[in-house]
Formats: C-alpha cells, sequence, structure tokens
C-alpha cells in the first residue's frame, strides 16, 4: 500500500505504537491499515452418492477440477458465502448444509470453511467461474487434476464415510504433498 486510504497522503510501513508488526500506516492521519487473511468459503456438493466437481474457468489453476469455493464477501455469513458460490460457481441449490471442515493455509494468508450438503433436485450446471460442472462416483475423481491441496484433503476426508457431526480441520502448508 502506498497511499492511505482515508485522506490519499503517503503510508509508511512501520511498527505502530502497541503493536509488534510492521503495518502500513498513514504519516498524515496515523491511520493503521491491517492486511489479514482471507476467508475462503465453499461447499462440498453430493447428489446420489456422487461427489460434484466443477472444472475452473479462470486463475489460478484453470483446467482442473475443485469444490466451489471462493473468497467471503463483506457483509455476508461463511454459510451465505458458501451458498452463493455454489450458485455461481455450479448453478446450484445446497439443501441442509453441515459445516464440515476448516483449514489454515498461512503460508498464503488463507482460511478455508466447508460445508457439505445435497445438491437441490440434481440440478446443476456450468457457471461464469467453471468450464465444466460433472458428478463423480468416488472412483471416478481426478484426483491428479484436482487444483488444490485442501480440495483433496477435503474430499478424501469425506469419502471416509465420516458421520455428519465430524469436522475435518487442518493445517496445510507450502510442504504439503500428495
Amino acid at each position: 500500500m502506498n497511499f492511505c486510504r482515508n485522506c490519499g497522503n503517503a503510508t509508511n510501513l512501520i511498527i505502530p505504537p502497541g503493536d509488534n508488526k510492521k503495518r502500513d500506516v498513514c504519516g498524515k492521519c496515523n491511520a493503521i491499515f491491517y492486511e489479514n487473511p482471507k476467508i475462503i468459503a465453499g461447499c462440498l456438493p453430493v447428489f446420489d452418492s456422487k461427489i460434484l466437481l466443477c472444472k475452473r474457468a479462470i486463475e489460478p489453476r484453470v483446467g482442473l477440477w475443485t469444490l466451489p469455493a471462493g473468497f467471503m464477501e463483506n457483509n455476508e455469513t461463511c454459510l451465505e458465502a458458501a451458498l452463493r458460490e455454489s450458485k455461481e460457481e455450479a448453478n446450484i441449490q445446497i439443501e441442509e448444509p453441515v459445516f464440515c471442515g476448516l483449514f489454515d493455509l498461512p503460508h498464503i494468508s488463507q482460511v478455508y470453511i466447508f460445508y457439505s450438503g445435497t445438491i437441490l433436485n440434481g440440478v446443476f450446471g456450468a457457471g461464469i467461474e467453471s468450464l465444466e460442472v460433472k458428478l463423480f462416483k468416488e472412483n471416478e475423481i481426478p484426483w491428479k487434476d484436482l487444483a488444490f491441496p485442501v480440495v483433496e484433503v477435503m474430499l478424501r476426508h469425506h469419502l471416509k464415510k465420516m458421520k455428519k457431526s465430524d469436522i475435518c480441520t487442518g493445517t496445510i502448508n507450502r510442504s504439503w504433498k500428495k
């Protein structure tokens, strides 16, 4: 950040009084700007014992498969964000969504939150951010073509046939290997 969002003057990367981390601070109005982790919310949609995946139409990882998920917007809950992203990417509505996963990705300052649920009436289709949307049986999942490690971890947890109340949590770091 080079300029203050409040007054337009230059900012400096310094440790503000009473803090212990460098922050962008306005040299004129003294506004402090905090850079915090981004929250990504998504769904693990199922229908007829199959899992819905979306083939990405946008960077990063164009052409690879993922669960419908995306950045949370201001003024929405985690669940609202997950349902909105599912609608945008796969044209689906989720029945009875249940919280099922929380993952920290500190190396990229992200937190992922997942809900699982059934696709209403089995209706789905590619949204603007998806090249293709498809239901996969467990033995059909394109493991080598998944876009992100967090998607693989969430899918593998789900496929362990956990009870609905089992929640998967963990930290996925840069050294994660398949």
